[in-house]
């Protein structure tokens, strides 16, 4: 294993942690990089970061991640009372009711029992970079499974559908809303749409490290691209493959428009201090969510397989189902994953709130480490020794 120097700073009692990260570093070959940090009811107890390039400063790409920051302005318009998520979206969008979506609510799109789940013939990057552009393509798309009886995970179009429900709502943008309410307020370094005066921090996510047994294990197991998973991933577009999902946020056009599926950048500073803010509040801010608001969008809408992402993927109110992916954490614990291997969750009842990412892709969009650093973290901040759900 590799020697690799790990920069940054641990609160007494966190060592281990340290420790954790440095190896999980050393495993990944330490030149591609990673960033880890973590706050405990407002303070931030862990800021470290590794690898050739990366600070505690740089920002990379999100992916689905993303979904965590678009998912706490939906909460936020909930606790409004403006924004009903049991009405139909062709309430708020009326041109979505085409096709068979007339009966689809605004909830079945944020646990994904909607049924759409991606386009006819896929989308292209330049598309996918575009909520707009997405949502026109939704208008006339069939769902791929009955709405409301299954769930399978809407990739790259869910926030274009509620980003529709949000202007209507609001006359304002997901991205409008994030920047004016969550990011500027708090002084977050995360960003749906990163402005052009900060493109230097931003280093470029890598491809994942190729093996011919690796390769061979991908393309086995590889979904269909015309089956409800690949039509999710995209890959029924012509010429798309995995890779280009990956590099994605590598897209300028993308990361300046900020998509709320999957066009978030960001640092794992910048991820733990947003939960931070939701559920503790930080800088003497206080919380921007109430408890009530916190307990509807943290229950648990769906387990068991995901025709999407299979069995690891329950989700809550816009978000993933934490307490169910990292069995430690509290029953309200709730944040949101990417494909590279980034990060982010809140575990109201410790406190804890968490941030990862990565610069090089994890192989076939699953980054274990996660479930060992947060189960660190976890056993740090609560002195507990439950094991890790790795």
């Amino acid at each position: 294993m590799n020697e690799i120097e790990v920069h940054g700073t641990v609160a007494d009692g966190y060592e281990q942690v340290r420790a954790e990260f440095a190896a999980v570093v050393a495993e990944e070959g330490g030149e591609s990089g990673a960033q880890l940090a973590a706050f405990v009811r407002g303070r931030q107890v862990v800021d470290l970061w590794a690898g050739d390039e990366v600070t505690g400063t740089t920002l990379t790409g999100l992916h689905s991640t993303s979904k965590g920051a678009a998912g706490l302005v939906i909460a936020l318009l909930i606790q409004d009372g403006v924004l009903d998520i049991d009405r139909p979206v062709a309430h708020y969008w009326p041109r979505f009711a085409a096709a068979g979506k007339e009966h689809i609510t605004v909830r079945d799109v944020l646990v994904h029992r909607s049924g759409i789940v991606g386009a006819d013939g896929g989308f292209t990057i330049g598309e996918l970079a575009d909520e707009q552009i997405i949502a026109e393509r939704l208008v006339g798309q069939r769902p791929w499974f009955a709405p409301g009886t299954v769930h399978g995970y809407g990739g790259f179009v869910t926030y274009a559908i509620v980003g529709q429900v949000v202007r209507a709502v609001t006359g304002r943008t997901i991205q409008q809303l994030f920047e004016q309410r969550i990011r500027a307020p708090y002084g977050l370094d995360v960003y749906l749409g990163l402005p052009e005066e900060l493109d230097h921090r931003y280093l470029p996510i890598l491809p994942w490290r190729a093996s011919p047994e690796r390769e061979a294990d991908f393309a086995a197991n590889s979904p269909n691209p015309y089956s409800v998973a690949g039509i999710s991933y995209n890959l029924n577009a012509r010429g798309f493959t995995a890779a280009d999902v990956m590099a994605l946020p590598n897209d300028t056009k993308l990361r300046r428009l900020g998509q709320g599926s999957a066009g978030g950048v960001g640092s794992a500073r910048g991820l733990a201090a947003m939960y931070a803010a939701a559920v503790t509040g930080v800088g003497g801010r206080e919380p921007l969510l109430s408890l009530d608001t916190l307990a509807t969008v943290s229950a648990v809408h769906s387990g068991g397989a995901d025709l999407v992402r299979g069995d690891r993927a329950p989700y809550a109110l816009g978000f993933e189902a934490k307490s169910l992916l990292y069995p430690f954490l509290g029953a309200n614990a709730f944040g949101h994953t990417g494909s590279a291997g980034s990060d982010g969750f809140a575990d109201p009842h410790s406190g804890l709130t968490y941030g990862y990412t990565r610069r090089r892709a994890a192989f076939a969009f699953n980054a274990p480490e996660n479930a060992r650093l947060a189960a660190a973290l976890h056993r740090a901040a609560t002195g507990t020794e439950i094991a890790s759900a790795a």
